[in-house]
């Protein structure tokens, strides 16, 4: 046997000695109990004699064993670590250092048998299941125990379920009978349908919050009673909705909308206002009291959605408080209403808005290392400038700088060093000469962007950016969101470009098109769906499209076309022509509370056509790095199976693509404290539409799959509540630019070699999951 062998045999041997030592200690736990007591490890809920179908049943008993209480230690393989630290780490002396963090932070104190009520979890099992229907049901509780052990087990027998035969709405005359017997059509109580509390409860507050929607402002849930009838046998039930006797009389009236009051300078601390009479201003159906003269009096007609004798509903209501929200210019928004002292059935409303600092600064250190790639680091300082014309727009001023180097490697002295400038100004409305229908629940931007921005690679060539945009961006509702920019124009200009980046121009061609004066205009859209944010779905989505055409217009009306020789400038510039189309769609699927599968797909593709034969550079595919397939260095990989290397001057040039294809899947779980764990394999590359005489392979082909790389790898991330730093350690499964038949090199993993680790592993670090 080789030494080679020897030595992997040792450490073998060293990690099954680890591992067994750890399975020992993990059994030790109950060594550390009070006299007398157990340790308890958890329950099981049964139901018997039941003619439940399979199915059923275990939904049931699932549901059933969710609610016991308390829940034994958390387990991991079968071994309860947490609590084991929590042991080992024994009592601390004082409320610091690492043996109270160990106990305290990291471990989990022993969950004792003395602590499990068998009789009050029996009820709460009985209660359960009669609430779902099953009335009369029995339920006994009993417990085993062994080695200092214990577990609960529960037996639950109910008899056949109660099903919905009748539901009658009130058939009174009074105008609230009447408004609550027209919600009859859309009633989650069926006829049919088992019985069950929980979805009485939602029929109640359902029926108030369409009550709300008419006028009844006074109106609750609490004043509908559900009388339940069971006496008519075959496991039957009606159910008969009235409204109680004891309801007030201002929850029966529907109440009208009269006058309307705004403060816009509100005090919390203060929780009153000193006006004089020439503070007050009448605009149309508002009275505002501003007593520093700070709004237009138009932005409360474009944000509040009651008028004067409207009738009271609950969706205008929480509009309105939305739309003031989302101003962004208000810290806190407060509404009252109060009944009018002038009018019967009529209701007055108040907003009490306390605003946010007008000016403020704001700085921003980003930071992202990818140890086979560059290491960068941005600051940027912005200051604000809320409410700047008196109609809530925002001024931002943006001054950023950055840097992006190599502290070793292919690429080491060529660093990348950033700085620029930006200023937006931005209005809460559209702004167009045609009036547009925006969303009555978020508040519609209008935005104008002019950005500069330096970019110097030391030793090669700097670029002089400079960007004009005026577009708009609104949102439907919470999950679809639209950004359209209806100009968007880049100018870029190369300065100081060396002699030793000229020479390697000679030797590959390609790197000139990095330095050529570049002008792009035209509109760019995005569209973004997602519905992430319902922490309650097993599966969630996330999509963003953008499409960007570039110089379409232009080009068709002046006859451009670069391959006849025809190509049209503009100041001395030619301008790009292309239709660029980018997909990232995202799922999310929940396998536990603590865990999940995360899958990305994005897909791109640009067009180049008329004035140009090929994408600027800026508006190019890439892959690799810490957010894309990680285990290859970033701009590194493709296009094709063309292989990058190293210029005669020992860097590696960007490397970019007119199409893009590229899958991510992720495993995430929590594995203790703030620690997160993850596995993964990303795949994909990049290709060109036209042949590149210098990059071989660089083409899009019919075989474009064989070329396709792939990587796998692990990462920590660490959320520290107001950041996720994240490690990923990543190699290649498959390289595209070796020889076809050589490009799958999982035979070739060797963690154990030196020189493989050096030239395959790649460890990224990175603010923020990657997608």
């Amino acid at each position: 046997m080789s030494k080679k062998h020897n030595i992997m045999g040792n450490r073998y041997i060293k990690y099954f000695i680890v591992l067994s030592l750890f399975f020992v200690f993990g059994c030790s736990n109950t060594k550390y109990l009070p006299e007398g007591d157990l340790l308890y490890v958890g329950s099981s809920v049964t139901i018997k004699d039941s003619i439940i179908k399979k199915k059923e049943r275990k939904a049931l008993e699932k549901e059933l064993k969710d609610l016991l209480r308390p829940k034994p230690n958390k387990q991991i393989l079968g071994l309860r670590p947490k609590l084991w630290i929590y042991n080992i780490a024994g009592e601390p002396k004082k409320e610091k250092g690492i043996r109270y963090w160990l106990r305290n932070k990291v471990g989990e104190e022993p969950v004792l048998f003395s602590k499990v009520d068998l009789d009050y979890n029996a009820s709460v099992l009985r209660n359960f299941t009669e609430n779902r229907g099953y009335f009369k049901v029995r339920v006994s509780a009993d417990s085993t125990a062994k080695n200092k052990r214990a577990t609960a087990e529960y037996t639950v027998q109910p008899k056949k379920q109660y099903k919905i035969k009748d539901v009658k709405f009130p058939e009174d005359s009074s105008a609230l009978g009447k408004a609550i017997a027209r919600t009859s059509r859309r009633s989650l109580l069926k006829p049919g349908n088992p019985y069950d509390l929980d979805v009485i409860k939602a029929e109640r507050e359902r029926i108030d919050a369409r009550l709300k929607e008419k006028g009844y402002y006074y109106f609750n849930p609490d004043y509908i009673l559900a009388q339940v009838d069971s006496s008519k046998g075959d496991y039957e039930v009606n159910i008969r909705l009235k409204i109680k006797d004891e309801t007030p009389e201002k929850a029966k009236i529907a109440y009208k909308i009269d006058k309307i009051i705004v403060y816009p300078n509100f005090s919390i601390s203060k929780d009153s206002v000193k006006y004089n009479k020439e503070d007050i201003v009448q605009y149309k159906d508002f009275t505002i009291i501003d007593t520093a003269n700070t709004f237009n009096p138009r932005v409360f007609d474009r944000t509040i959605y009651f008028k004067k004798g409207d009738l009271y509903n609950r969706k205008d209501h929480n509009l309105t408080l939305n739309r003031f929200v989302n101003l962004g210019t208000f810290n806190f928004v407060k509404n009252e209403f109060k009944p009018s002292d002038s009018l019967k059935n009529t209701l007055d409303s108040y907003y009490y808005l306390t605003l946010l600092p007008k000016k403020f600064i704001r700085v921003e250190v980003l930071g992202k290392t990818n140890s086979a790639s560059y290491t960068g680091t941005e600051i940027n300082v912005n200051w604000n400038n809320r409410n700047l014309f008196r109609g809530a727009e925002l001024l931002t001023v943006s001054v950023f700088g950055g840097a992006d180097f190599q502290l070793s490697g292919t690429n080491n002295g060529k660093n990348i060093y950033k700085l620029g400038a930006e200023t937006s100004l931005t209005w809460p409305r559209f702004i167009a000469p045609f009036k547009i229908a925006g969303s009555s629940e978020f508040v519609p931007r209008t935005k104008a962007t002019l950005r500069y921005e330096f970019q110097n690679r030391t030793q090669l060539y700097a670029l002089n950016s400079f960007n004009a945009s005026f577009g708009y961006l609104w949102k439907e509702n919470a999950r679809k969101e639209h950004q359209l920019n209806i100009v968007d124009i880049t100018y870029v200009s190369p300065n100081n470009v060396t002699e030793e980046y000229l020479q390697d121009i000679k030797d590959d061609p390609a790197l000139g098109k990095v330095i050529e004066k570049q002008l792009i205009f035209g509109p760019t859209y995005q569209y973004t769906y997602t519905n992430t944010m319902q922490k309650r779905r097993k599966n969630t989505f996330y999509f963003n499209g953008e499409i960007d055409l570039a110089g379409n217009i232009t080009g068709l009306a002046t006859g451009a076309n670069v391959k006849e020789g025809n190509q049209k400038t503009i100041f001395d510039v030619p301008f790009s022509q292309y239709v660029k189309v980018k997909a990232d769609f995202r799922h999310y699927l929940k396998l536990s509370k603590e865990s999940e599968l995360a899958s990305r797909i994005i897909l791109g593709v640009g067009i180049p056509y008329g004035n140009s034969s090929s994408l600027p550079t800026s508006k190019q595919f890439v892959v690799g790095g810490t957010n894309s397939i990680r285990a290859f260095r970033a701009r590194t990989l493709g296009p094709g199976s063309y292989l990058n290397v190293p210029t005669v001057n020992s860097y590696l040039p960007d490397q970019s693509g007119d199409l893009k294809l590229e899958f991510n899947t992720e495993y995430r779980a929590k594995l203790f404290s703030i620690v997160r764990g993850a596995l993964f394999v990303d795949a994909g590359n990049i290709w060109l539409m036209n042949e590149d005489p210098n990059k071989a392979g660089a083409k899009i082909s019919k075989d474009f799959m064989k070329e396709i790389a792939v990587g796998a790898g692990a990462g920590l991330r660490f959320d520290l509540s107001f950041l996720i730093l994240r490690t990923d350690l990543a190699f290649p499964l498959r390289k595209p630019y070796l020889p076809e038949g050589d490009r799958w090199v999982i035979d070739d993993i060797d963690f154990g070699s030196g020189p493989w680790r050096k030239e395959n592993l790649i460890l990224n670090i990175a603010i923020g999951y990657p997608f």
